[in-house]
């Protein structure tokens, strides 16, 4: 099916006034721009290939096993080494700094590791916005078309300058409006075509999927921030296999769900029937797991007040993470998924630790870390 080309200026004129939108579609069925990791461009489209040049002849070969010389050492890397970050935050969402190396325990698949490296700091941040921006909930002027621009440039004026941020959003496909940068006003620009939405359909599996697996390669912190419905209409993933998906891309995923008080003014009106009720409860569990599972968080306001919290949480727990690395006492290559868990334990009593406010009080705290990863192959 041919895409549909759009004149690049459309002119109305309406109550006397004329009034010009250029370039301010929604998402379309370009995805040929990539973050981070390009494509394999199609067979019609490849670059020619330069012939081979002719190898210069060199009389040192490399040599067999069989045939080095008696005495000689061989050397090969077979440690595999894991980094987990961790952040330790109350029932708030408040990061909970200073705590010593000694009370972090790392289990993998119920055995006690140890912990060889151990570091706390502010690091840039690397970051996909993934937006839901389709004409089934953001219409053009109508409240979750605002909530979703205010959430989006919410989040934005949180970051600080060399933090890197790429803007994508979904409706029938995905788009990337701009891919990772640390310039403002390239953000801005993609931001800005998120104006008139297009398809009402929302593909939230593939879209969340498709950016995890194109991050998964990225160092340093990194995490996805998605503002969305929860809501998946036409995907080619089902849940299940795009849960698998995301949990082997091991990226953090942040929730924003929209239309909370929407949806329970809809529900104590009456207008909302009880297969749309249950449509909403399952996206909502939906954008639960994956924060849960991927080692991130959820969030699902009420009052668009929220938001600045939620941000500043978001922005802490990734900012400030605490991060442990081990060598697991199982080295097997083997392909299998490892699961992990993170617990804050007295090193004296092997009890959990009990967390006190400024006046003495037990609190409420959480460990937030990716649950598992994914073993390497043996490779030949």
């Amino acid at each position: 099916m041919k895409a549909l080309k759009t004149p690049a200026a459309i002119t109305f004129v309406a109550l006397g006034l004329s009034m010009s939108l250029a370039a301010q579609q929604g998402p379309n069925n370009d995805s040929s721009t990539t973050v981070a990791r390009p494509r394999k461009p199609a067979n019609g489209n490849a670059p020619a290939v330069e012939p081979d040049q002719a190898k210069i002849p060199s009389k040192f070969g490399k040599p067999k096993d069989s045939e080095l010389p008696e005495g000689v050492p061989t050397f090969r890397s077979d440690a595999i080494t894991v980094t987990v970050d961790a952040a330790v935050v109350d029932n708030k969402g408040h990061f909970i700094p200073n705590i010593p190396k000694t009370y972090f325990r790392v289990l993998e698949d119920g055995v006690p590791q140890q912990v060889s490296d151990f570091s706390l700091g502010e690091a840039p941040m690397t970051i996909a916005m993934v937006i839901e921006f389709s004409a089934r909930f953001q219409q053009y002027y109508s409240y979750p078309w605002f909530q979703t621009l205010q959430a989006a440039y919410g989040f934005l004026g949180t970051l600080k300058p060399e933090d890197y941020v790429a803007v994508i959003a979904y409706d029938l496909r995905t788009e990337i409006l701009s891919d990772f940068t640390v310039d403002r006003q390239q953000t801005n620009e993609a931001m800005a075509r998120l104006r008139i939405p297009g398809f009402s359909e929302s593909n939230l599996y593939d879209a969340l999927v498709d950016t995890a697996q194109r991050m998964q390669d990225i160092e340093g912190r990194k995490a996805i921030v998605l503002i969305s419905s929860g809501l998946d209409t036409f995907s080619k993933l089902t849940f299940d296999k795009a849960r698998r998906a995301l949990q082997d891309a091991g990226v953090p995923i942040y929730t924003v769900g929209l239309m909370q008080a929407q949806r329970e003014m809809a529900d104590a009106s009456g207008a909302m029937d009880s297969v749309q009720r249950l449509d909403f409860l399952q996206a909502d569990n939906q954008m639960r797991v994956f924060a849960s599972e991927s080692g991130g968080m959820s969030f699902f306001p009420r009052f668009d007040g929220e938001l600045p919290g939620i941000f500043q949480s978001i922005t802490q727990a990734l900012r400030t993470n605490y991060v442990l690395s081990y060598n697991p006492s199982n080295q097997a290559r083997d392909g299998k998924v490892r699961r992990i868990k993170v617990e804050l334990i007295n090193p004296e009593t092997h009890e959990p630790v009990r967390v006190n406010d400024d006046k003495g009080k037990a609190i409420k705290y959480k460990v937030i870390a990716k649950p598992g990863y994914t073993a390497p192959r043996e490779v030949e």
